[in-house]
């Protein structure tokens, strides 16, 4: 879900700089910016802003239950964006691109928590996502992370994985 913009935005880029503090070590400042945007937007705010910020906000929580939340929310907010609106923000952006990312880490969530059956439900709805991934790095990246994914349903293994995003054990 990472482009850039083709209009400025000042919500996408307080949402931006609070991701950037957060992948720079200061979690909590940076969920505490989150949380002050989320509710500044409130639940029937622009559905771009809504899916956006509760997708990062979910990788700032080391507790696979509260990720959850966040993205059960990134999720139900993107159903809300059209692809007019994500044109808006990156011409090159359709809201179908965001779905593999957003099943991904919801399977992820589950899987942590040892609920298999919704872990393989959303992994499955990655994969059909899938195609509408970008070419590059960031696709790769996220059909990388599919495959490890399902492995690891298949496997009942309820372990962080070392390549998911969000903060270390020690932030």
């Amino acid at each position: 879900m990472t482009a850039t913009p083709t209009s400025t935005d000042p919500t996408m880029e307080a949402i931006g700089k609070a991701v950037a503090e957060g992948r720079a070590g200061d979690v909590a400042a940076a969920r505490q910016e989150l949380l002050d945007l989320w509710s500044a937007i409130g639940i029937t705010g622009d559905a771009l802003h809504r899916c956006t910020l509760a997708h990062y906000l979910a990788d700032l929580h080391e507790d696979p239950a509260q990720a959850l939340t966040w993205d059960v929310r990134a999720l139900d907010a993107a159903d809300a964006v059209t692809d007019q609106r994500v044109r808006q923000h990156h011409a090159g952006l359709r809201i179908a691109g965001f779905y593999p990312s957003l099943h991904v880490n919801l399977a992820d969530n589950y899987r942590r928590l040892g609920s298999f059956e919704a872990a393989t439900e959303h992994i499955d709805a990655a994969r059909e996502h899938a195609p509408d991934l970008p070419q590059g790095l960031y696709g790769d990246l996220l059909r990388a992370a599919i495959e490890e994914i399902a492995e690891a349903i298949g496997r009942r293994d309820t372990a962080k994985r070392a390549s998911a995003p969000g903060p270390s054990a020690t932030s």
